[in-house]
């Protein structure tokens, strides 16, 4: 389809060629002075490539509240060939997503914009993909891991070095009697060699079920449990290794100088302890990193801006990086989806504006000749306005969940009914063709879809679920045979927060905010912030207060009753 241009070579302004495509059908006018086009997909020469000024118009098809536009169009008037005016008409598909939300990126033109560029400095912006991250997140892991396979091989190193002839020095002083006795292993030996096994299995086994996990969280500050235990690891092999050494070397002295005799046994006693002295570090480290937290203590306030939803939780002695991490293991699994379209509220249409008062210099009086008695008049018309817009809010808020659960009924009612058209067969079916479950969802969801987009519409959650999503979950509710109900839980039930796609992230980055330092117990009164984009949880600590319980005795004989009547009474 193509405009006759040489008839808008007649206008001279693009005012006089925008009206003649109005004129002409081909743009509509609105009552928000916007256009939209609803013919087919055109372009009106492409090739132009004179410098022009463009001039874009977005429009809204206004016919219908709850029908949706497929498309927008782009208008753009040129000056070429020669001089003269061209005009583009072009349709700009929309995005995927359901909503009527539309973000407008301009230029610089105001002293508080600020660039694409300026965004790499705003605080928890920062690359979470980068070797800076990777150590801080996996270092202390790697350390860990290091120190617990120092310290398990640590005792089995022990009994090898002997049997590998690792001290030449000492065994060359030894005779061959000596030297039998310094290697054999007789029964005394070979039992604590078993026991010495067994308590090795269990100390791995605690070890790998309780510490060998991925971090969940990186921690801005030590965590100075883990750091102690860490150090009484550390501490454990290099005093047991040093005296080793000493015990072997000194053993050796003594058996050649003949006050004692260096065995075997010795050794394997000498490693036993070892164990036993890592596995009461292990057992020091379950207490106070798995189990003593466990115990309540405070209960904390956590309120989420700015929608102000806002939960309580009984929570044991922890630090307060520890205690933010916990809380956002709660939040993600506990709070409801936050969405920043419901912060609005919604505009009844039979709402009309306000206007002020307005005088009129008709006898030739100005504003400051207007008697006191007017001015407060003027005052009181304002103030009552102020006064009802409460009200007006209370009506606003109750039509909107009116229709939300008008919405909500449509919804349920045409759900229900597409889902009775779906039958599973176990066999060939005499007539009809079978179908697989992603042919049945797309077959069933067209007499749902408009419910369903009025719905999502009304609360919002339209850039949440896309077509392609729904159908999958559609698909995946056909093929376990789920219910309508189950179906609709996902645009039914906004909680919990990881129900959002956007929120299944592998990393998610918070900032802690905190007075005091992050690595210090929490303790009554204290308050830390956790932001995230536009979302902060603002976290307050309580005591949680000491009950006392009496007991009280209820004597026997006051658990008889008797029944009073009188002549009024009925029976």
């Amino acid at each position: 389809m193509v405009l006759n241009v040489e008839k808008l070579n007649e206008s001279n302004t693009i005012t006089e060629q925008f009206h003649f495509l109005m004129e002409n059908n081909f743009i509509e006018q609105t009552s928000q002075h916007t256009t939209y086009y609803n013919s087919d997909d055109f372009i009106l020469d492409p090739d132009s490539e004179a410098d022009h000024d463009e001039s874009i118009v977005s429009v809204r098809n206004n016919r219908n509240d709850d029908s949706m536009s497929p498309y927008q169009t782009a208008v753009t008037l040129e000056d070429g060939r020669g001089g003269q005016e061209v005009i583009e008409v072009q349709i700009l598909p929309q995005d995927e997503n359901w909503g009527e939300n539309t973000t407008a990126v301009t230029g610089n033109t105001s002293e508080q914009s600020g660039s694409i560029e300026d965004v790499a400095l705003w605080p928890g912006s920062e690359s979470d993909s980068g070797i800076k991250f990777f150590c801080h997140r996996y270092i202390t892991s790697i350390v860990t891991v290091l120190l617990s396979l120092i310290a398990f091989l640590s005792p089995l190193i022990m009994l090898i070095l002997p049997k590998v002839g690792f001290f030449p020095s000492v065994v060359a002083t030894l005779n061959d009697h000596q030297k039998a006795m310094l290697l054999s292993c007789r029964t005394e030996c070979k039992g604590m060699l078993i026991t010495l096994v067994f308590k090795m299995i269990l100390l791995a086994i605690g070890s790998w079920a309780v510490f060998l996990r991925r971090p969940r969280s990186t921690m801005p500050r030590i965590f100075l449990f883990r750091s102690a235990i860490l150090l009484l690891i550390l501490i454990c092999c290099v005093a047991y290794w040093l005296f080793y050494f000493v015990q072997v070397t000194e053993g050796a002295r003594g058996t050649v100088a003949g006050e004692d005799e260096l065995e075997y046994k010795i050794l394997v006693s000498y490693v036993s302890s070892q164990v036993d002295t890592l596995l009461f570090i292990h057992y020091i480290g379950v207490i106070l990193i798995e189990i003593r937290h466990l115990q309540p203590r405070y209960y904390i306030k956590v309120i989420r801006s700015p929608d102000g939803e806002s939960r309580s939780y009984a929570i044991g002695q922890l630090s307060i990086q520890r205690a933010a991490v916990w809380i956002l293991e709660r939040y993600y699994t506990e709070f409801p989806v936050y969405n920043p379209y419901l912060e609005q509220l919604p505009v009844s249409k039979s709402k009309k504006s306000t206007t002020s008062f307005k005088f009129y210099d008709v006898d030739g009086f100005t504003n400051s000749d207007l008697q006191p008695s007017q001015s407060r008049t003027v005052l009181n018309g304002h103030s009552r306005r102020r006064d009802s817009s409460h009200n007006e809010r209370f009506y606003e808020e109750h039509d909107y969940e009116r229709r939300v659960k008008k919405r909500r009924a449509r919804l349920i009612t045409a759900t229900e009914d597409a889902f009775t058209h779906v039958k599973r067969i176990t066999h060939d079916p005499a007539g009809g063709v079978p179908m697989i479950p992603s042919e049945a969802a797309q077959a069933m969801f067209p007499s749902m879809a408009r419910a369903l987009q009025k719905y999502l519409r009304v609360t919002r959650q339209q850039p949440r679920h896309s077509v392609e999503s729904i159908l999958q979950y559609l698909t995946l509710c056909l093929t376990h045979d789920l219910s309508p109900r189950a179906f609709l839980e996902p645009f039914l039930v906004t909680a919990p927060v990881l129900q959002n796609e956007k929120e299944q992230k592998t990393i998610q980055n918070w900032s802690l905010i905190c007075n005091d330092l992050l690595s210090r117990p929490m303790k009554n009164g204290i308050t830390f912030q956790l932001r995230q984009n536009d979302v902060s949880l603002l976290c307050t600590v309580y005591d949680l207060p000491h009950f006392n319980i009496s007991e009280e005795i209820i004597h026997p004989k006051s658990n008889r009753f008797f029944l009073k009547l009188s002549s009024e009474t009925s029976v």
